[in-house]
């Protein structure tokens, strides 16, 4: 198993940082142990290179002549292994070694398709925020791997929205070229069925009360939980009196509500949301009516479960899902191998025989980061604390895209798994 080459860097001019970094994914390259002949580059740019967005790419593009494709977009912010970097000038690059045809770059010029050999089993998509049917694009995307597993987020940038997507093989036929920038629609990495990945879902938020059915809606609005007019039932779970506004209005700014399908459950362990809930603002309320409105579609037989964000509930479920990861990769019989390396105090967690973490992804919501979590770096500190000093890269979106779902105020963490031997 290799594990792949790393690099990230933050500096006011994109040059430098490039520099930086492809020092970095060099000396890596050299290590033992280490990819040292990737052909997929993992590439994320702060909103600070938005415009530069090109010119970077062009740039890792001729010095990293031996990486055939790319794919990325922007953030607010980017990952790495244990560091964040939020609203400040930087990129995060992994370089992956896979082989060409268990992987295919996609985008709008360069569609997604099974045929010729390749059959996508999974994929890591970047999507436009602005588009209006962006859920339907996400589930169309699912639909098309064997798995329906996507992992992912959307480009979040105060200018442009970028995404990167370079494929090696060019651009389909008849659908016009493109330099590997551009904006709009969806795109990313298809894996095949050669290339294993793990990936969960964590939660920012916690319940305040127990999840209701939805008995009554009308679009965005939702009317009734268990026969009860929803806006009494969520001043109720908030504890405030509707006949003092002045005190209702705080507690109802930091109320958000999870959502989830019928007949999913909704709560997880220790009554943390599970990864079927989907938590979205609300937006008003309607007095008349005794309604809540919510910024998604809400329909009868739905769960639905009034909550906040909370940083301890927050950092315990990154926990619990790198927990499950472990747990996930450990063999069920460690051999004597395994054992001896377990053993050996100088064996870094990275190299963990029993782990087999070649890589890691991570999109964490924009609002989520070191602020929430109480230190700069900190959610990104606890993933490397659980999970070892892996090669990590990644982003902070405006939504998080997993399995069929858009998720808003939650992380998504994803490991390429190498073999045990």
């Amino acid at each position: 198993m290799t594990l792949f080459p790393c690099g990230h860097a933050t500096h006011p001019q994109w040059p430098m940082a490039c520099g930086l970094v492809l020092a970095q994914l060099r000396a890596r390259m050299a290590l033992p142990g280490h990819a040292g002949a990737p052909t997929l580059g993992l590439l994320y740019i702060t909103d600070h290179y938005a415009p530069h967005a090109a010119a970077i790419l062009d740039h890792l593009s001729a010095e990293l002549p031996e990486v055939s494709d790319w794919a990325g977009t922007v953030g607010v912010g980017v990952c790495a292994s244990g560091a964040e970097y939020i609203d400040e000038p930087a990129l995060s690059v992994m370089l992956c070694e896979l082989q060409v045809d268990q992987y295919r770059v996609f985008s709008g010029v360069a569609p997604l398709s099974a045929g010729r050999g390749f059959a996508p089993h999974a994929a890591l998509v970047h999507a436009d925020a602005r588009m209006p049917d962006l859920p339907e694009m996400i589930a169309e995307m699912a639909a098309r791997t064997a798995t329906g597993t996507l992992f992912g987020g959307l480009a979040a940038s105060r200018s442009e929205p970028v995404q990167f997507a370079a494929p090696g093989q060019g651009n389909a036929p008849g659908q016009g070229a493109a330099g590997g920038v551009f904006k709009g629609g969806l795109s990313g990495v298809a894996f095949g069925a050669g290339v294993a990945l793990v990936s969960r879902v964590t939660q920012g938020c916690q319940p305040v009360a127990p999840a209701r059915a939805v008995t009554a809606a009308d679009g965005r609005l939702l009317l009734a939980l268990d026969g009860e007019p929803a806006l009494d039932v969520l001043l109720r779970d908030l504890g405030v009196d509707r006949n003092h506004p002045q005190r209702a209005l705080p507690a109802l700014r930091q109320t958000l509500i999870g959502l989830s399908d019928a007949g999913e459950h909704g709560l997880g362990r220790a009554g943390h949301f599970g990864a079927d809930v989907r938590v979205r603002h609300i937006v008003g309320v309607d007095p008349a009516r005794r309604g809540v409105a919510v910024a998604d579609t809400v329909e009868e037989g739905m769960r639905a479960a009034f909550c906040q964000r909370n940083p301890a509930a927050a950092r315990a479920d990154l926990m619990r899902i790198c927990a499950e990861i472990r747990e996930e990769l450990e063999p069920e019989e460690v051999s004597h191998s395994a054992a001896v390396a377990l053993a050996a105090a100088h064996e870094t967690a990275a190299a963990h025989p029993a782990r087999r973490i070649r890589g890691a992804v991570y999109v964490s919501c924009a609002g989520r980061g070191g602020a929430h979590f109480g230190a700069p770096g900190a959610e990104l500190q606890a993933v490397r604390q659980a999970l070892g000093d892996v090669p990590l890269t990644g982003f902070f979106a405006g939504g998080e895209i997993a399995r069929q779902q858009l998720y808003g105020y939650t992380g998504v963490l994803t490991v390429f798994v190498g073999s045990a031997g």
